[in-house]
């Protein structure tokens, strides 16, 4: 699990651009699915059909993003410098000083124009990449072209640092889940979707396509357990979150309740998570078509949406231990 999780983190994959990263997963679940599929916007659709005899089985959806945040090239100077604006929520403080790379192998450092307040926050409009070329003409960088962090995973006991956590830990958890189910009364999607950071367009095109009765998103949550941090009860180490609500989505109590009973009767440790800020692929599945019955399961980790982000890998096996019991049964709502 961990060697694969270094090998999804290490894989550039910014929103538009998650070939690589589907490629991976592709490779994983090929010979666990029943159908593969994928669609317009290029999310990896990975089928489990219900057991024969299986009664009126739900036609349930998990969504889990392969795409990272990054930026995108607007402007190279007649010295060779590169400007950028972000994809998705890369934000000034963790990207000044950053080493980034694009798409086409070329790296960079992320420097900034003139440094008055060094603890004001920084806006990346003032900016740029230094790719290391001295003119525009010599500049191997174009309008257009995308980038994201470049950052090695490393081990810190069973705190796991990585580029990417958000949201390949969700994408290793749904491919540990499907390796762990040998028969389900259910219908099963999991769905690796694209372009999740700039909107969460993959999900609501795949979740029109599926057709789901319920859908599950797996994705990270901000935690409220570092110094000063937000008043969030979410931890490292704890268990998974059971989402209640975030600012795009109320979770529905149907879902929640299914997760929270599985979890107590397997013994499985949670946390309640109320989020202050962000949202989920769960937003666009649950008003896909005429509605679906969505919720969430959330990850704890630090420093999202930066180059070191942290999760727990007791979390992760937790969260794989909880959606195989809830998919293994047949769901009785």
């Amino acid at each position: 699990m961990k060697k694969l999780l270094k090998t999804l983190t290490e894989t550039f994959g910014p929103s538009g651009y998650e070939d690589e990263v589907r490629k991976v997963i592709l490779k994983e679940v090929k010979p666990l699915a029943d159908e593969v599929r994928v669609d317009a916007l290029g999310s990896l659709i990975v089928r489990k059909k219900p057991a024969q005899g299986s009664k009126n089985p739900k036609r349930i959806m998990l969504a889990a993003h392969m795409d990272e945040i990054g930026v995108i090239a607007s402007h190279i100077d007649k010295k060779g410098f590169v400007r950028f604006t972000n994809v998705g929520g890369t934000f000034g403080k963790y990207t000044l000083g950053a080493r980034v790379r694009f798409m086409n192998g070329v790296t960079g450092v992320v420097g900034y124009d003139r440094l008055e307040q060094v603890d004001n926050a920084l806006p990346i409009n003032k900016m740029y990449i230094d790719v290391g070329a001295s003119s525009k003409e010599d500049c191997p960088i174009k309008v257009g072209d995308f980038a994201a962090f470049e950052r090695s995973y490393m081990e810190m006991g069973d705190r796991l640092v990585a580029k990417s956590m958000d949201d390949r830990t969700g994408v290793i958890v749904l491919i540990e889940t499907l390796r762990g189910i040998k028969s389900t009364p259910n219908d099963l999607y999991f769905v690796f979707t694209t372009q999740e950071e700039v909107g969460v367009r993959g999900a609501g095109a795949a979740a029109y396509g599926v057709d789901p009765e319920i859908g599950i998103a797996v994705d990270v949550t901000a935690t409220g357990d570092t110094p000063a941090s937000m008043k969030m009860v979410m931890e490292l180490g704890k268990g998974p979150c059971v989402k209640f609500r975030d600012p795009g989505m109320l979770a529905d109590p149907r879902v929640v309740d299914w997760m929270i009973s599985t979890a107590e009767k397997a013994k499985i440790p949670y946390q309640r998570e109320v989020l202050l800020v962000g949202s989920t692929d769960a937003r666009e599945i649950q008003i896909s078509r005429a509605g679906v019955m969505a919720g969430a399961l959330s990850i704890p980790c630090r420093y999202v949406h930066s180059a070191s982000e942290m999760v727990d890998f007791n979390d992760l096996k937790n969260s794989v231990k909880l959606l195989t019991a809830m998919l293994s049964k047949a769901v009785s709502f």
